[in-house]
């Protein structure tokens, strides 16, 4: 193996150009299987902590069936409206812990001449306990009946920071689409969560959204069920209570995080097909300029396989050195591409740091792997050629 490995590294620096040329194929396929999958995992882990953080024992309900509609919630039709009184109804059910019903729009919040319009939710207290969020100043307002339009807000860290500055808020009234509320919380900053940003938002009693979006339902509820609860029998028990209140119509969605993150599954399923279809195109090219290099070379250097041939060398010796020089050359090409992969990914994160870019140890290993095989694969063709010359006939060409 000394010996093969001196011979195709030898041969590869005769011809540096051409190696190289040859090698930048294989490169840019593993470089883009690189890249693409970092960012692809990068993305689904991203998915799957945003989703996370709200616990497994949580469900939603939007109004409209995905299944006969189309698009559930606020862009899907609805045959009976989802309201507080069947938010009521799901908390009484048995192994319910919070249920937390959820109108919400784009206002203009203002305070003290200035003002910005950003997203208004319509909650009740039960917020820190449903979406793990936590108040840092102050407390959202005492629970009670969720049909009275208390006029009291909790801002977001960056609202509260655009409206009154450093600025103590707690106690200051501002003006939600119109309507006078006073500051009695600001949240602790949390960042965005799939494209939203969360932190520049108000939260407002359920009843006071509603008025004031001029609603008579609500867009979500959100259901917090005991962790040792059967999801399917707590599915099925709110299932049944709101055809029951429907008229027999199943016209609403009931969404699980297991089936959110099969959602994200498949979407990333998807993208891993499309990035190994990028990555066949590429290493295909990568192996036709393989091939064609290797079968040129042969042809360069068929006195030397006639003299190799002359003083010994069998068949099987002559197509090994050549399968040789292919996989040298499709491996180093694939550690340019895995070293050029990792090099743009480490860029990325530096410049782009809201980019979710993670490379798992076992791609990188893998698409050096494939690059080797491929490379192999490429020279059989050249080896065979090679290995089938007649030595007396292969001399003549000196």
């Amino acid at each position: 193996m000394r010996d093969l490995l001196t011979l195709a590294f030898g041969a590869l620096a005769r011809y540096r150009l051409r190696s190289l040329l040859s090698m930048l194929g294989i490169a840019i396929g593993v470089g883009s299987v690189i890249l693409l999958t970092s960012i692809g995992e990068g993305t689904r882990l991203y998915l799957l902590d945003q989703f996370m953080q709200f616990g497994t024992n949580l469900l939603q309900i939007n109004p409209g069936k995905a299944e006969t509609m189309g698009l559930p919630g606020v862009l899907g039709g609805t045959t009976h409206k989802l309201t507080l009184d069947d938010a009521q109804a799901i908390e009484r059910l048995p192994q319910m812990e919070t249920v937390l019903p959820l109108a919400f729009g784009m206002a203009r919040v203002e305070a003290e001449g200035r003002g910005r319009s950003v997203y208004i939710y319509g909650v009740t207290p039960a917020v820190p306990e449903v979406w793990k969020f936590r108040v840092r100043q102050g407390a959202f307002w005492p629970a009670g009946d969720p049909r009275r339009g208390q006029f009291m807000t909790v801002l977001g860290p960056k609202l509260k920071r655009e409206l009154f500055g450093s600025a103590n808020a707690l106690g200051r009234f501002v003006h939600i689409g119109g309507t006078r509320f006073r500051v009695v919380g600001v949240m602790e900053p949390k960042g965005q969560f799939v494209g939203f940003d969360i932190d520049d938002g108000a939260y407002i009693p359920v009843a006071s959204a509603m008025k004031i979006f001029n609603q008579d339902e609500l867009q979500e509820i959100d259901v917090v069920f005991s962790s040792s609860a059967s999801v399917d029998r707590v599915v099925e028990r709110i299932r049944h209570l709101l055809i029951d209140r429907h008229r027999g119509n199943e016209d609403f969605t009931i969404t699980t995080q297991a089936a959110m993150m099969d959602v994200f599954a498949n979407v990333m399923n998807i993208i891993t097909m499309a990035v190994g279809a990028i990555a066949a195109i590429s290493l295909l090219v990568g192996s036709i300029g393989i091939l064609t290099m290797m079968w040129i070379a042969v042809g360069e250097r068929t006195a030397e396989i006639g003299l190799v041939r002359a003083i010994g060398a069998s068949r099987q010796q002559v197509q090994m050195v050549f399968l040789v020089e292919a996989g040298a050359l499709s491996t180093l090409g694939g550690l340019m591409g895995l070293l050029g992969g990792l090099g743009i990914c480490a860029v990325l994160r530096g410049f782009v740091p809201g980019l979710p870019v993670h490379t798992p140890v076992l791609y990188a290993v893998l698409a050096v792997v494939i690059s080797l095989a491929t490379g192999l694969l490429s020279g059989v063709a050249p080896a065979r050629r090679a290995a089938a010359l007649d030595p007396i006939e292969a001399l003549h060409t000196e």
